[in-house]
């Protein structure tokens, strides 16, 4: 099963893009804990899209979801034509640092990659491709 939703890359559509997401999440029973680390990880992924993908212009992207069984697990995937970007490649902050020495960005990857059971990035095509797949059960 796959289903996609294209809207423009702005951050204000974060929220329907979660939303999205949240109604099929829901339809697995997925545990709250994994919904919430996934609604993080759409925040800062597709945030990232809506700030740097087509700057200043706006453009489209798509976000497919897909399901796998054996372990149960969902497969975000976010494709945009905007400019490359591979936000695998941010140096990981030092998170021994205290707060106010640190660097400002790469947190959100940082976590995103923590929570996540595979986060995978390539460019083909001329799109930007970023999944990440999360076992629910």
């Amino acid at each position: 099963m796959m289903k996609e939703l294209t809207v423009d890359a702005a951050v204000e559509n974060i929220e329907p893009v979660t939303e999205f997401v949240t109604a099929e999440l829901e339809k697995l029973d997925c545990p709250i804990k994994a919904e919430t680390q996934i609604s993080i990880a759409i925040d800062e992924l597709f945030g990232n899209i809506a700030r740097y993908a087509y700057s200043p212009d706006i453009g489209k992207a798509t976000v497919r979801f897909e399901i796998e069984n054996d372990p149960l697990s969902v497969i975000i995937t976010f494709i945009d034509n905007g400019v490359p970007f591979n936000p695998l490649e941010q140096t990981e902050p030092d998170v021994h640092e205290s707060a106010d020495k640190r660097k400002i960005g790469g947190l959100g990857i940082f976590l995103v990659k923590k929570t996540m059971n595979l986060v995978e990035y390539e460019y083909k095509d001329g799109q930007n491709i970023l999944k990440i797949k999360k076992n629910i059960q």
